[in-house]
């Protein structure tokens, strides 16, 4: 147990999971060993420092997310959080979690060696994450009862299959956002990037870009996307603390809240500079030590990363994206109210998933249908995680009610939760 803990934290870790794959990369490579250990540090510093701007960026907006839950006062609801139902299910399950974890993360090479789809997943935590959703579903199905080393197998099969196959539906749209194929989507929210890239060349044009949008001369500052994402956070932040009352928005923020909110959107833009400093980083270590594994090891191989590596090529995209998703996932929650529970729980507006799910979406709407595609994108990821959200939110609950209140966020998470609702019920 102990050697699968520390297994299972070692390669969780997304920065030292990165740096283990450049330092095998660029051995392969042959490469000299000032340039071995130069490559491999850089590329766990990009990932820290792009996993510190992650934090920066969270912190500044989980007030804003605590405000809306006011503002709302919506009882029996959710805030799906990721981390909530991965901690509740590993008390119980974390011997079986950390075998899936590390079969799934051997699986994927496996499959990338084996198979046309030649993606190696090297996010950690997102890992972590489809392995707690493929066991936890599992372990409640009578049909895995006393059959410990088969749902094993089974979670390892699903969580390893989508950790090679995912990707590949990112790639028509990485290459139009980045110019390249050199790497692909390794976050589990292919399902409503892929949906934003296919139908965004339905409603726009890519040369009408996000990035070319022309702003009057009084409000040209908005030409520079972290000023802003710093101006348009700082307009959400007083409207919803107008609206949530000066006294809880004090409590949130600061006695005088304004200027708080003043500071938060403020960091959130500096949280954005700190993504975009490490993911230039990461970007320029590990896609070169990439060819030693693509040469070596498994063919033609390509790293699968984590969401924020498309932030740089559209960061208006990001931000129109962010706000539309918003929109949709009001609405979506105003279906599940109206509706009194016959599209499942009531999930309310998770700033966390609406800012990276909903502006990579932006960004891959972008790609094809321009401006219209980044709003499309965006509203349709907040529209879909959160309609997906509350009926896994349901699911979770009456599989076992232990878990009632917890619920995962991201869209492929939805999905997969759903169908292995609807297998567990056919199993009853």
């Amino acid at each position: 147990m102990v050697i699968l803990e520390f297994l299972q934290t070692f390669l969780s870790n997304a920065a030292i999971l990165v740096g283990l794959m450049a330092l095998v990369g660029l051995l392969a490579l042959k490469k000299p060993f000032e340039e071995v250990v130069s490559g491999t540090i850089k590329s766990i510093l990009g990932f820290l420092i792009l996993g510190a701007g992650a934090g920066v960026v969270v912190g500044s907006i989980v007030p804003l997310g605590n405000l809306f839950t006011t503002v709302l006062n919506i009882p029996n609801s959710a805030l799906p959080v990721n981390e909530v139902f991965t901690s509740i299910v590993n008390q119980s399950l974390g011997r079986e979690i950390a075998l899936v974890f590390l079969f799934a993360f051997i699986l994927n090479i496996i499959l990338a060696r084996i198979t046309p789809f030649k993606y190696i997943w090297l996010t950690g935590h997102h890992t972590l994450f489809i392995a707690t959703l493929t066991t936890g579903m599992l372990s409640v199905m009578p049909v895995f009862a006393g059959q410990t080393w088969l749902m094993i197998l089974v979670a390892t099969l699903i969580s390893g299959f989508m950790m090679t196959f995912m990707p590949a539906l990112s790639m028509p749209f990485m290459k139009k956002i980045t110019g390249t194929d050199g790497f692909a989507m390794g976050h589990f929210g292919i399902t409503t990037y892929a949906l934003s890239g296919f139908l965004g060349q339905f409603v726009g044009d890519p040369e009408d870009s996000t990035e070319d949008m022309n702003f009057p001369d009084w409000i040209g500052f908005m030409k520079e996307p972290l000023v802003a994402m710093g101006s348009v956070m700082l307009l959400i932040y007083v409207i919803v603390g107008l609206l949530s009352g000066s006294a809880q928005a004090s409590a949130e923020l600061n006695r005088f809240w304004v200027v708080g909110a003043f500071i938060q959107s403020l960091t959130f833009a500096g949280g954005i500079a700190i993504i975009l400093l490490g993911v230039r980083t990461v970007l320029a270590e590990i896609v070169p030590a990439f060819r030693g594994i693509a040469e070596k090891i498994v063919p033609n191989a390509k790293p699968a990363l984590d969401c924020p590596v498309v932030f740089p090529y559209a960061p208006n995209a990001v931000l129109l994206g962010y706000l539309m998703s918003i929109v949709g996932g009001l609405v979506a929650m105003l279906l599940q109210l109206v509706t009194n529970g016959a599209l499942g729980g009531v999930i309310l507006p998770s700033m966390i998933i609406h800012f990276f799910v909903g502006g990579t979406a932006g960004v891959f709407g972008n790609s094809t249908g321009g401006r219209k595609g980044a709003i499309l994108g965006g509203f349709l990821n907040g529209l879909i995680f959160t309609l997906l959200a509350g009926l896994t939110y349901t699911s979770f609950g009456g599989l076992n009610p232990d878990w009632a209140g917890a619920s995962f966020g991201d869209t492929d998470f939805g999905v997969l939760g759903n169908i292995l609702s609807f297998v567990g019920n056919l199993f009853k």
